[in-house]
């Protein structure tokens, strides 16, 4: 699972890794529903998924985001109350950055 390689180059614990089977094989809307669910005590999330549904989710948060290749890491920053609030306005802060980046 590449959560778990993930999380072990970040040293976090596998124990606190979350698996929702809706990041797979799901809809854009699948992963934004994911998202607006969380916990409002979680400041952070990483979201480990597959393509197509991650790049659409990335562009519907950011238009600056068109394509995520293999690997693509894209970072999100909201300024928001709760994460029911994300979707409905756009990040204050956007990064993408992936292996064969020139």
């Amino acid at each position: 699972m590449t959560a778990v390689v993930i999380a072990k180059m970040l040293d976090y614990k596998r124990k606190d890794i979350v698996v929702n089977h809706r990041l797979y094989a799901g809809q854009m809307d699948d992963l934004l529903d994911v998202i607006q669910e969380l916990n409002h005590k979680l400041e952070r999330v990483m979201l480990v998924g597959h393509n197509p549904e991650l790049t659409e989710l990335a562009h519907y948060l950011s238009t600056e985001i068109t394509h995520m290749p293999t690997c693509a890491i894209a970072e999100f920053t909201f300024y928001a109350k709760s994460w029911s609030a994300i979707g409905k306005s756009k990040p204050d802060q956007v990064t993408l950055d992936y292996p064969k980046k020139s």
